[in-house]
This record gives structure tokens, C-alpha cells and sequence, in this order.
């Protein structure tokens, strides 16, 4: 099982406080862009970046909020079933059997149309 490391706080990350509202943070991120510009220090641009993009509308903020108080569980690793899909000539005879179907004549579905009379 891989043990993932606990989630980042994009508040600590941008140095805000929990109930900063949208401006606050939006000048918070331009402060530290500038402080930090992507052509000097991409790593660090890259990780203020995801600390904004987490915290930068209302929705993504309580979403950041729920998982930063009770992260999300760990799934189990499973294998996908694999299905067989291969058709086998006998199944088809079968299915067809069941249903009735070998007993119909084509002839009945498919016939002339009678044409109009001129």
C-alpha cells in the first residue's frame, strides 16, 4: 500500500489566515508571484500556483477545507476483473433457441412489395 504525505496547507503556503476573503488572497498570491517568479524559481512558482488554484473561488476553498481537516481515505489497490468477451457459436445457437427465433422463416419478414397498379 503506498502511504501518500499529508496534504499541503495552501493557507500556510500563501501566509494567509483560514477567513482571509477572495481579495486578500488574490494579493497574497500576486505578492508572492512577484517575490517568486516562475522564470527563477519554478518550483516554488509551481507550488504557490496549486496553493492558489485550491483556495482561489469559495467552492474550492470549502473543498480544500473539508479534506485539510479529515483527509480522504486511502483506497485499497484491487485488481479490475477482467471479463471474457469472446462469442462462442454454440451460445448464439442457444440464445437464438430460447427465444424462438430458429423457428422463424425469413421468408415471412422479408417479401415483394406488391407495387400501385398504373
Amino acid at each position: 500500500m503506498t502511504v501518500s504525505k499529508p496534504p499541503r496547507d495552501p493557507y500556510a503556503i500563501l501566509g494567509l489566515d483560514r477567513t482571509s476573503d477572495e481579495a486578500a488572497i488574490k494579493r497574497a498570491y500576486f505578492r508572492l508571484v512577484r517575490e517568486h517568479p516562475p522564470e527563477r524559481e519554478p518550483e516554488k512558482f509551481q507550488e504557490l500556483r496549486a496553493a492558489y488554484d485550491q483556495v482561489r473561488t469559495a467552492e474550492a476553498r470549502s473543498q480544500t477545507d473539508l479534506f485539510l481537516l479529515q483527509p480522504p481515505p486511502l483506497l485499497p489497490r484491487r485488481r479490475k476483473p477482467s471479463y471474457n468477451l469472446d462469442v462462442n457459436p454454440t451460445d448464439i445457437i442457444t440464445l437464438a433457441l430460447e427465444l424462438g427465433l430458429a423457428g422463424l422463416s425469413v421468408q415471412e419478414d422479408f417479401h415483394e412489395p406488391e407495387l400501385p397498379k398504373q
